[in-house]
């Protein structure tokens, strides 16, 4: 018997998770969803996957750019996980304002002050449901300075911190 959909849904609540802000920049122009599902694939070469809607309107972009950046928020950035989830008023190119962004290697938006950015190409593709996992080269990574990250826990964001000392 199949697992219903919102029993489902209630379990992976109890999954938490970092919330990172996913981007890209290049030929198919500057775009980016909010995403926890994103975890290391390997070290050895540098691999992480990233999960993304294939109906999010941000998706066109990332198959023709072909690169990526992993941006892991702080809880200080909170406001910028719904924005580009889009459950905000703001246009898709307006979700890159009041925000500072440099960029490593590939040219994809690397948040200033993030916990931590991996900047990336896309190697693989694979389609499951709703959703195509982005195998991921790390070409470079960032870290920042804060000691504080946000995760995403029932439903709800939360803080944690490494003690300092």
């Amino acid at each position: 018997m199949p697992v219903e959909k919102q029993a489902y849904r209630d379990a992976m609540a109890r999954l938490g998770a970092a919330v990172n802000v996913i981007t890209t920049d290049g030929p198919g122009g500057k775009a980016g969803f909010t995403a926890s599902a994103v975890t290391s694939v390997t070290d050895t070469p540098p691999t992480l996957l990233v999960c993304a809607n294939r109906a999010n309107d941000s998706y066109p972009a990332f198959m023709k750019n072909q690169v990526l950046c992993v941006n892991t928020l702080t809880p200080a950035q909170e406001i910028l996980s719904p924005m580009f989830a889009g459950m905000t008023k703001h246009a898709d190119h307006e979700r890159f304002d009041d925000h500072t962004w440099h960029t490593l290697e590939t040219g994809a938006p690397v948040l200033d002050e993030a916990v931590a950015a991996f900047d990336c190409r896309i190697t693989q593709i694979v389609e499951s449901g709703t959703h195509d996992v982005f195998f991921c080269s790390v070409e470079a990574v960032r870290t920042g300075t804060a000691h504080e990250g946000l995760i995403y826990y029932g439903r709800g964001y939360h803080k944690v911190s490494v003690p300092q000392g």
